[in-house]
């Protein structure tokens, strides 16, 4: 055997050992994730102070929710305390009269647009008397009086049958005594509400 054909064996030889040694040989191991870091105390104390502020928030927003809602009830309840009282306002009369006073029908004016704001409200209108006079003329009086109101309300556009009259005649003064002042007081017309009036709006 030629010294060539020796070197060329024994490279063959080389090659094929180093082949399966290739062949052979393990993977290299995946690279191991590094491990999280565990949550230290910065990162709780920002976290009961993100909780405890949207605790203070939503406690915040209710007691406001809570106020407005006070607010406005106050508001309503106002309205109606005022409304009630425009509707329940009475007017006067001269001595022996029926005709509305110019100051008088001011206070019916302010009734209308209560009136007209709730629709299912229904009133009483009582006509009275001085103690001057039979009962019977007193009566009629009384009557009188209680119709002219009702007239300036109808005129208005309020609905006659929203009204009713009544007359007490002498039956029923605010005042007592026989003078000039009680007299002023004990003419007049006052009003009840016989319907609807539980949540009245002003207008």
């Amino acid at each position: 055997m030629t010294r060539t054909r020796r070197i060329a064996g024994l490279t063959m030889a080389v090659l094929s050992v180093v082949a399966a040694d290739a062949c052979h040989k393990a993977p290299p191991p995946a690279p191991t994730p590094a491990p999280t870091p565990a949550p230290g105390p910065n990162a709780d104390s920002a976290q009961r102070a993100r909780d405890e502020a949207a605790r203070r928030a939503a406690e915040d927003a209710a007691r406001r929710r809570a106020a407005d809602s006070a607010a406005a009830a106050a508001r309503n309840a106002a309205a109606a305390g005022s409304a009630r009282a425009a509707l329940t306002a009475a007017v006067h009369f001269d001595y022996d009269q029926s005709d509305l006073r110019p100051e008088d029908r001011a206070i019916l004016d302010a009734k209308i647009p209560i009136l007209q704001a709730n629709a299912d409200v229904k009133i009483r209108v009582a006509g009275h008397t001085d103690e001057r006079g039979s009962d019977e003329y007193n009566l009629a009086l009384g009557q009188r009086r209680a119709a002219a109101v009702k007239r300036y309300l109808v005129d208005h556009g309020i609905a006659d049958a929203r009204i009713e009259t009544i007359s007490y005649g002498e039956e029923r003064p605010v005042a007592q005594g026989s003078d000039e002042t009680a007299y002023a007081q004990n003419r007049r017309a006052e009003f009840e509400i016989t319907a609807g009036g539980q949540n009245l709006r002003a207008q």
